[in-house]
């Protein structure tokens, strides 16, 4: 067989990789039935359903002609670098590091940060948009997650809530 759309037959298999592991990741939990969902459970199924989508995906990169057969490009190193260091930041801030003596920040300084970052990751950063932006979205996942749900992690940094 020839592939025909590299994009596709690329994100296909990542599709399937990341769903693979993630349903047999999930297999060391206790997993139970739809009556009873053990904490395995949603993360089995959606890395089978993730792995079955990366099969459609690049059986369609086998059998469906492109164009210029959508050749993969240069890796996009920058967006790559900020996404990631984006979400590392988040998971520092949010929880600290006590190995080092870093404490930590809470979930609104770790939104903000996450955006900041990420926002660097794109072409144009325009401050004022992303201020407003992180601002938005740390107010409601404060109100979704410390509120509404009563989720049990830091909203402030330490030195704040004490």
């Amino acid at each position: 067989m020839r592939i025909k759309s590299q994009k596709d037959f690329f994100s296909g298999l990542l599709f399937i990789v990341v769903g693979v592991a993630f349903a047999w990741g999930a297999t060391s939990y206790k997993v139970g039935d739809a009556a009873r969902m053990g904490p395995g459970y949603f993360p089995l199924l959606l890395g089978i359903l993730m792995a079955v989508v990366g099969m459609a995906v690049t059986f369609a990169a086998l059998s469906i002609e492109t164009e210029d057969g959508d050749k993969v490009g240069k890796i996009a190193w920058k967006p790559l670098f900020f996404i990631i260091l984006s979400n590392l930041s988040f998971g520092v801030l949010l929880g600290g590091l006590p190995s080092i003596g870093l404490p930590y920040m809470g979930l609104s300084a770790a939104i903000i940060a996450l955006t900041f970052i990420a926002a660097l990751a794109g072409d144009e950063f325009r401050f004022k948009e992303v201020l407003i932006l992180s601002l938005i979205l740390a107010v409601a996942c404060y109100l979704t997650f410390i509120v509404a749900l009563k989720l049990q992690f830091p909203a402030w940094p330490a030195f704040i809530a004490g």
